[in-house]
């Protein structure tokens, strides 16, 4: 529009200049006359190129090119110059102008930019609306969070401290045979791993304490942790008390709780047991039940699931051991009761631990001769036997300790006495000052760790334990003094190559 309204000065400057670059500069350097233009101007505003007006008898106004705009006035064509060229440039100014003023007065009424997308959303409404094909309804029941946590496998932690994590199985990375491993969880000097399981999200796991309760809490509602993380303490996550500890823990699966025969049996500090369905402890508030009644003093010591193949073993402090059917054991109804006698314990004695082995289909000659059979170095004869044949080890608080095969000891009735299931004499003296701190299953490929009143311990493995008869007194695990014992024995549970 500059270069139409000062058409003669424009064409004549570009035949005066030597070259392109000369022309250019020249048009930058001069004030233009924008005297019909000026509406335009005003119209967009630019600070960029204000419109600088003379005062005077006869006001004008004139205007500066920048870069873009002198490039575009060389660029015309010649055509562009001629009197019909002139007039499509002027209506192609008035048409742009048209349009800013009514963008303009868009962006400046807010009720004009409403009725705009209003109408605009009217045209797609009903250019492309199609019938609802879902219905939405109001959902009467809350969503639970359980509901919107994603299944996942997890690898559940648990130290002999009393701290408690999961980790994303994924974090254990399989590795091939003969390898270093990964680095575990990081634990106090004279903490370790007690307890590891996998288990999915969902999974609940049951935590029997030592004052009679049971919590129940999901995998997932269990501390975040890295592989190499030590977690939460216990108190953290389960509202129980300052001094009771967690006597068992086990994942049990929603399938399994409903079976009708996994049952579960309780065993206290004075020998009593009992047994419940599974299924009783399907629903525990988030503060607990009471999963056994006990009187002052009495501890719950164990807690496992069985079937009514399964038998019971129960080892006193004084190195007796008692085995007998689970179903020798009622099964109860209701949980608020003591339960019924599983062992008679001599005056001063009580009950450390709690056992579930397979139940024994020979006959008592027949584990007769496959025990002797095993002193002797032979291959046993009863493939049934060796099946169902488990290795109880015993440690005392002397620092000794043994495995005995559990066909040593005879399936009798509930409520008796027992058998010596460990010699409990010191071998200079004869004299009985030791007693059995623990006895549980074990597996050739497990280690176990002795803690004694003092804070020490020791990491044994288990293959190195020599097999003794229930009678024997066991080999040296811990050599401690004089004044100190064993108070705690844990089995050992490493994280694993692959998981």
């Amino acid at each position: 529009a500059v270069a139409v309204e000062n058409i003669d000065e424009v064409v004549a400057l570009i035949r005066a200049a030597p070259n392109p670059a000369s022309a250019r500069e020249t048009l930058l350097a001069r004030e233009w006359n924008a005297s019909r233009i000026l509406p335009y101007l005003r119209l967009v505003d630019d600070p960029a190129q204000p419109a600088l007006e003379s005062v005077g008898a006869a006001p004008a106004s004139t205007i500066r090119l920048s870069q873009p705009q002198a490039r575009a006035i060389l660029d015309l064509r010649l055509q562009r110059l001629t009197a019909l060229g002139r007039d499509e440039i002027t209506d192609e100014l008035k048409t742009l102008s048209g349009r800013i003023r009514a963008y303009l007065e868009i962006l400046g009424t807010r009720e004009r930019i409403l009725s705009i997308v209003s109408d605009e959303l009217v045209a797609l409404r009903e250019e492309r609306a199609t019938p609802r094909r879902t219905e939405i309804i109001h959902l009467d029941e809350e969503i639970e969070d359980e509901a919107l946590i994603e299944r996942a496998e997890m690898v559940v932690t648990v130290t002999h401290g009393g701290y408690i994590k999961r980790t994303p199985v994924d974090e254990f990375r399989a590795q091939r045979r003969g390898g270093k491993g990964l680095s575990g969880m990081s634990t106090k000097d004279e903490d370790f791993v007690a307890q590891l399981f996998a288990a999915n999200t969902h999974t609940p796991v049951l935590f029997f304490t030592t004052d009679g309760k049971v919590y129940e809490r999901k995998v997932w509602q269990l501390p975040l942790g890295a592989r190499t993380g030590r977690g939460k303490a216990m108190v953290n996550v389960l509202p129980i008390e300052s001094g009771i500890t967690i006597s068992a823990m086990m994942p049990v699966e929603p399938e399994e709780m409903r079976r009708e025969d996994r049952q579960i049996v309780l065993a206290t500090s004075t020998g009593s047991v009992r047994r419940n369905r599974l299924s009783s402890l399907s629903r525990i508030r988030s503060k607990g039940i009471i999963a056994m009644k006990l009187d002052e003093g009495v501890q719950l010591i164990g807690a496992a699931v069985c079937s009514p193949a399964d038998d019971v073993v129960l080892a006193s402090a004084g190195g007796k051991a008692i085995r007998f059917p689970a179903t020798g054991i009622r099964l109860f109804q209701g949980r608020n009761s003591v339960g019924v006698r599983g062992m008679r314990l001599a005056k001063g004695d009580r009950a450390v631990s709690m056992a579930i082995i397979p139940g024994a289909s020979a006959t008592r000659d027949q584990t007769l001769s496959y025990l002797a059979a095993r002193r002797a170095g032979e291959s046993p004869s009863c493939p049934e036997l060796a099946k169902e044949e488990r290795f109880l080890l015993f440690v005392d608080s002397g620092g000794f300790g043994k495995r005995t095969s559990s066909h040593e000891f005879r399936c009798a009735n509930r409520g008796g006495q027992g058998v010596r299931a460990m010699s409990l004499a010191d071998r200079r003296s004869g004299q009985q000052h030791r007693s059995v701190v623990a006895a549980f299953p074990v597996e050739d490929a497990d280690q176990i760790m002795l803690t004694t009143d003092s804070g020490q311990s020791i990491r044994c493995p288990v293959n190195e334990i020599s097999m003794q008869s229930r009678l024997g007194g066991g080999v040296r695990l811990f050599r401690i003094e004089d004044d100190t014992r064993v108070v705690s024995v844990a089995r050992v549970a490493d994280p694993p190559d692959a998981a």
